[in-house]
């Protein structure tokens, strides 16, 4: 085999691997996802650094909030025409995706830290899973978190990364800040820094 072919054949492979390490694959149907002990984190995790290594991007900063309505296991539902005036912090995460629930606590004391001043809404990824959804959420108990569901992956098709967890950030406008594709530590002065500018205003 040549060394031009040895290339083209590493590269996939290579771009492939870099993928997995940078988060969960949204887009893999739920018979095909990876089995549970890859996905699964305890919350206690919380210093395991080496998970966080999602990437801040700005490519879509000032792009309107996408008009979108999503609901909750009991059925109760809100619309993005009701989140503006403030701003919001959208998570799409799943059960199934470990760098997810690892984030989850950490969200969880962002909401609490800034409460009043920004909204954070994690948003289900779990296609057709709202029991496991709630099973989650009644286990781990978090305070001002609220287990909503997308099950039509309405919001991961209209972000297009690719990757779980994505979080976007919206200014008061309903405006896009950024976005962090892949596992952030949110409890970090680097999240504190990256809201400052927007919670300024």
């Amino acid at each position: 085999m040549s060394l031009r072919s040895s290339v083209l054949l590493l590269s996939p492979l290579t771009l492939s691997l870099a993928l997995v390490l940078a988060g969960c694959d949204r887009q893999t149907p739920d018979k095909a996802q990876p089995p549970s002990a890859t996905q699964s984190a305890p919350s206690d995790t919380k210093d395991d650094t080496k998970s966080f290594n999602g990437t801040l991007d700005i490519a879509s900063r000032g792009a309107a909030m996408p008009d979108f309505k999503f609901s909750d296991p009991a059925g109760q539902s809100l619309s993005s025409a009701e989140l503006k005036g403030k701003p919001v912090l959208i998570n799409l995460w799943a059960t199934w995706c470990g760098p997810c629930v690892l984030e989850m606590p950490m969200l969880d004391g962002l909401a609490e830290k800034f409460r009043g001043r920004v909204t954070v809404l994690t948003i289900s990824q779990d296609s057709g899973n709202a029991e496991k959804v709630a099973r989650f959420f009644a286990e781990k108990q978090f305070r001002h978190l609220k287990p909503w569901l997308d099950p039509s992956n309405d919001l991961g098709f209209h972000y297009n990364t690719g990757l779980l967890p994505t979080t976007v950030l919206y200014d008061a406008a309903g405006k896009e800040v950024w976005r962090m594709v892949g596992a952030h530590d949110w409890s970090s002065a680097r999240t504190d820094a990256m809201l400052a500018d927007t919670l300024a205003k």
